[in-house]
Order: structure tokens, then C-alpha cells, then sequence
């Protein structure tokens, strides 16, 4: 019988064959896989509870406990990356939903498989962990202005606040808060502990059955966006190759160990695609479709670059005993 462990140390890899899979699939059978579409919300929801359940909320002290590695990680994260960011979307189009869709990628941390790539890549995924919290509130607090600092009324003119708002408390607020409420029962009796430990499975199936739908559901459409989608994919490898030396940096300024050094580089590399996604689908249709297609690219690019990091990244970027 396989193991949460073996899902969570291989999901590297069911993600991959998932990814080719879901291309084959929607290619061969069109009609089938746009029906897909549908099932997209409830199974983007199940996911979101799964990754939201297992962040340790209740460990802020903890993360706060290592203030240079936070430091570091707020200042790389909110500080380095949206100034890289903004250099490199001057390489773009001046087309609103596609410096959109990149900014609502590239400025979010990933806050889930992060830790998985940071254990694969010999880092202190630990660190990762217990400031996942920390890093999920700053971001949804810091993204909105980051948007309005890089588009200012074209953001506005694309999003329109009703669907936002609805997408953020059905697909963040509301798996969110369960997820709290969940972990409040897992700390006071047996049975919350036991559905907590039974929402630790949903994350890596529910992944690959997320990534399924949504690329089976879009590799059709991503024709017509093409010549759109041709310029984002440089900037999105220039993006993983730039930042572990902007991390380095870093972790040297803020005078980390090997083990943090590396989660910090795994990190600022690490972007937040599928927690962003609800708000592409809040998006009017002609706009979601491009938005939607420009983020799934980016975690094609990423979970290949990732790949590659787990083995440059302890190895010739940062160095050392682990």
C-alpha cells in the first residue's frame, strides 16, 4: 500500500506524468476535455482545503522564533522578486491581461510543494513549513497593491470586484476557514485529529487532479493565445535562473546556514500558481482565457526548472554540509 510518505516524496514525479497525460488528453478528445472545465471550482476548493489544512497556523511563534530567515524571506520575497518582476515584464507587450497574468503569478510565494522541493533540494524545509502561514497572509495582503503600483487603473479595469470577491471567499476564505476550524478540533479530540490527519492525503492526489483538468481543459485554447504566450515563457525561465543568485545574496547578507540558504532560494523561486488560479477564473471569460493559460505555463516552465534546481541548487549554487 503506498504511503503518504511515498505521495509526498514522489509527487515531483505524478506530476509530471500527470502534465503530459492531461496534454495527450487534450489534444486527442476536445469536446471531452472542455466538458472538464466544469468540475475545475469543486475540485480547485477540495485542494485548496487539503493545502490549507496543512499549514501550521497556530506555529506563527515558531516561524518568528528565526527572525533572520524571516527577515530574509519577506525581503526577497516582497522586496527583490517584485523589482525583478518589473524589469523583466519590460521585455513584454504592453498588453494588460498578459502582464496580468504574469504578475499574478511571479509575484506570489509558493506556499505548498515548496517544502517538498526545498527537502529535495537538501534544504531546511522545516523553515518553509511553519512560515507558510506567515507567507499566505502577507501575500494576499501585499498582492492587490503590488498590482495597483505595476498597472494602476488597467488592473482595476480588468478586475471587477464582485467575481474577485466571490472566487476569494469560495476558493481562499471558505476552505481557509474550515481548515482552521479543523485543526482548532484536531488540538481538542480524537476525531479532529483523525480528519486532520485524513485531509493530509488530499493534497498530492487532488494536485495531480487539479493540473489534470485545467491543462486538458486549456492545452486546446493555448493555440489561440500563442503569440501572446511565446513572449512570457523566456521571462518565466530568466525568472528561475536570476533568482537563486538574488537569494544568495541574501542569505549571505542575512547571514544564513547552509540548510536556510537553500530554503530561501527554493522560495523565491517557488511561485503560488494554483492558489492564484481562482482569481484568473473570477476574470471575464475573453480575459480569464489568456490569464488562465499565461499561469498554467508557468508551472510547466516551473515544475522543469524545479527538476533542475534539486540538483544545481545544493550542488553548485549553494555549497556545503548539509
Amino acid at each position: 500500500m503506498i504511503s503518504r510518505e511515498h505521495l509526498e516524496n514522489n509527487q515531483v514525479w505524478y506530476y509530471i506524468v500527470t502534465l503530459v497525460l492531461a496534454c495527450g488528453f487534450g489534444l486527442l478528445w476536445t469536446e471531452v476535455s472542455s466538458l472538464l472545465e466544469q468540475a475545475v471550482t469543486v475540485v480547485l476548493g477540495i485542494l485548496m482545503y487539503g493545502m490549507f489544512s496543512q499549514i501550521p497556523f497556530f506555529r506563527l511563534k515558531e516561524a518568528l522564533r528565526n527572525r533572520r530567515f524571516i527577515y530574509a524571506l519577506l525581503t526577497v520575497n516582497y522586496v527583490a522578486i517584485p523589482i525583478l518582476v518589473w524589469l523583466l515584464t519590460r521585455f513584454l507587450p504592453d498588453y494588460p491581461p498578459l502582464l496580468l497574468g504574469v504578475y499574478l503569478v511571479l509575484l506570489t510565494p509558493c506556499i505548498d510543494y515548496v517544502i517538498v522541493f526545498t527537502y529535495l533540494g537538501r534544504g531546511n524545509e522545516k523553515l518553509i513549513l511553519v512560515a507558510t502561514p506567515f507567507l499566505f497572509v502577507t501575500q494576499m495582503l501585499l498582492l492587490p497593491l503590488y498590482l495597483w503600483l505595476f498597472m494602476g487603473q488597467e488592473a482595476a479595469s480588468l478586475v471587477h470586484v464582485e467575481p474577485f470577491l466571490e472566487a476569494f471567499m469560495g476558493l481562499i476564505a471558505l476552505p481557509l476557514a474550515i481548515a482552521v476550524v479543523v485543526q482548532i478540533l484536531a488540538k481538542r479530540g480524537r476525531l479532529g485529529s483523525a480528519l486532520l490527519d485524513a485531509s493530509a492525503w488530499i493534497p498530492v492526489p487532488f494536485m495531480a487532479i487539479t493540473l489534470f483538468i485545467i491543462v486538458a481543459s486549456q492545452i486546446g485554447k493555448l493555440s489561440g493565445s500563442m503569440e501572446m504566450l511565446i513572449y512570457v515563457v523566456p521571462v518565466y525561465i530568466a525568472f528561475m535562473i536570476i533568482t537563486p543568485f538574488i537569494s544568495r545574496l541574501f542569505a549571505r547578507i542575512f547571514r544564513l546556514d547552509i540548510g536556510a540558504g537553500r530554503a530561501l532560494i527554493f522560495s523565491g523561486g517557488t511561485r503560488n500558481s494554483l492558489v492564484v488560479l481562482p482569481f484568473a477564473l473570477a476574470l471575464p471569460a475573453e480575459t480569464s482565457l489568456l490569464v488562465t493559460s499565461v499561469i498554467v505555463t508557468q508551472t510547466l516552465v516551473e515544475i522543469i526548472g524545479e527538476l533542475i534546481y534539486i540538483r544545481v541548487v545544493p550542488h553548485v549554487i549553494l555549497k556545503g554540509k548539509d
